[in-house]
């Protein structure tokens, strides 16, 4: 979910919305399960179905920036879309992925480094830092912020706007596919409901973590600490005997509440 919030918040950073990406999540991590199940080979099926979550981003991203529609309305149609490519090519049934066990590839991406820390952690937070570095030390970060806070402003400047956009959405979609393959890895099997559960928690996370749906403002730290407060508010609940349908209300609240400050703020500024 770390990851997830940390790629997804440079989309809203540029005033736009993806509701995809525990789909395309899905899709790529039934892609790694079936390619890695019929090649024998799963550094080939990571590749793969790492440029396949890459490309179904991009596509969010043209069909938003060259044909105009609200990502909103983009998003809630590819959501479907992906989802039910699961369903049609996997026919419902999931694949195991035992066969992966023990493998470098296995090792790297979700094995115990030093047989006690976990290597999805590793990735968490080398993936912030990576993010951090974008937005904040190179051009592309600039532009980021640039386009979510004024875009007439920003093409006005020579920002190529429509671009930048376009590789936002691609990242996700690209990060999306990685965390699919984590989470398949680490259950050692892949089920058609992968990533189905994945969306109000990551949502929650960023606009917890400060960053604005109006666009131009947020950061990847507080998307960082937003992910860990999400966690343990998950774990919390589960601790205290509550069913855990209850993360449901409170990522509810989380989300109308953090908006809702930064409506007021907007207004007072």
């Amino acid at each position: 979910m770390t990851i997830l919030a940390l790629a997804l918040t440079p989309v809203i950073i540029c005033k736009e919305m993806d509701l995809s990406f525990p789909s395309i999540l899905g899709f790529s991590a039934w892609m790694f399960a079936s390619l890695s199940a019929s090649t024998g080979n799963p550094t080939l099926a990571l590749v793969i179905s790492l440029i396949t979550g890459l490309l179904a981003g991009l596509l969010n991203g043209i069909l938003v920036v060259k044909v105009g529609v609200p990502s909103l309305i983009v998003t809630i149609g590819t959501m479907f879309f992906w989802r039910g490519m699961i369903m049609i090519c996997s026919g419902g049934v999931g694949k195991t992925l035992v066969p992966v066990k023990g493998t470098i590839l296995f090792q790297s991406l979700v094995g115990r480094i030093g047989g006690v820390v976990p290597a999805q952690a590793l990735w968490a937070i080398g993936l912030a830092f990576l993010f951090w570095l974008i937005l904040n030390r190179h051009k592309f970060g600039t532009h980021i912020y640039f386009t979510g806070d004024n875009i007439e402003s920003a093409r006005m400047t020579g920002i190529p706007v429509n671009r930048v956009k376009m590789l936002v959405f691609a990242q996700l979609g690209f990060f999306a596919a990685f965390a699919g393959i984590l989470v398949s890895l680490e259950a050692l099997y892949q089920w058609p409901t992968t990533g189905q559960g994945f969306l109000l928690p990551t949502i929650a996370a960023v606009f917890l973590g400060g960053t604005s749906a109006f666009g131009g403002m947020g950061t990847i730290f507080g998307t960082f600490i937003g992910a860990i407060i999400i966690g343990a508010l998950e774990a919390g609940i589960i601790s205290v005997g509550l069913m855990g349908f209850w993360t449901q209300v409170f990522y509810g609240l989380i989300i109308v509440i953090s908006v809702g400050i930064h409506t007021i703020l907007r207004r007072r500024a």
